[in-house]
């Protein structure tokens, strides 16, 4: 047992963006490593679901662990209402065949800012990685900012990669 590395959880918040891509390559290269699991959390505020919808059910504590197989099923990614690009699923399954690491994904729903640092603690994750779009003054004070709240708010190591305006 003595010199075993404990397996990591290591979260990346994603959104699906150019930004978030990038900052799912830096986990990748910089942080993951054989036996770690490496959780995708994405945060939305659903537009508008019907009263049965199964999105209800999980509001509060946001949807089950959806395994990278299921990942890129358009029937798994309806049920739980998310868009992932072609691009990000390449990604995510040479990340987990040339690192070896289990991938998976957890959609929450509700503020982005506030449900990424709950799951930082619910999962619990070992440390968050999560892009930054490079927002100017003005705009992240209307905006906000979803990492820097993460940063100031999150119970775990956080990481932010940068995007230039031009580069998102």
């Amino acid at each position: 047992m003595a010199g075993e590395a404990i397996a990591r959880r290591v979260g990346v918040a994603m959104d699906f963006s150019a930004c978030s891509r990038k900052a799912l390559q830096w986990a990748a290269d910089n942080l993951a490593r054989t036996g770690d699991h490496l959780i995708v959390v994405t945060a939305f505020k659903p537009l508008n679901y019907d009263e049965g919808s199964e999105i209800m059910l999980w509001e509060s504590s946001g949807s089950p662990y959806i395994p990278l197989t299921e990942i890129s099923e358009p029937v798994t990614l309806k049920k739980y209402g998310v868009k992932i690009d072609a691009e990000t699923i390449d990604m995510l399954n040479t990340i987990a065949r040339q690192k070896e690491v289990v991938v998976s994904m957890k959609v929450l729903y509700g503020d982005p800012r506030e449900k990424i640092c709950e799951a930082v603690d619910s999962i619990p994750l070992s440390c968050l990685v999560i892009g930054n779009r490079g927002l100017g003054k003005i705009k992240r004070v209307f905006m906000g900012s979803v990492s820097e709240y993460v940063v100031n708010n999150a119970s775990c190591p956080v990481t932010v990669v940068k995007i230039g305006e031009q580069e998102g």
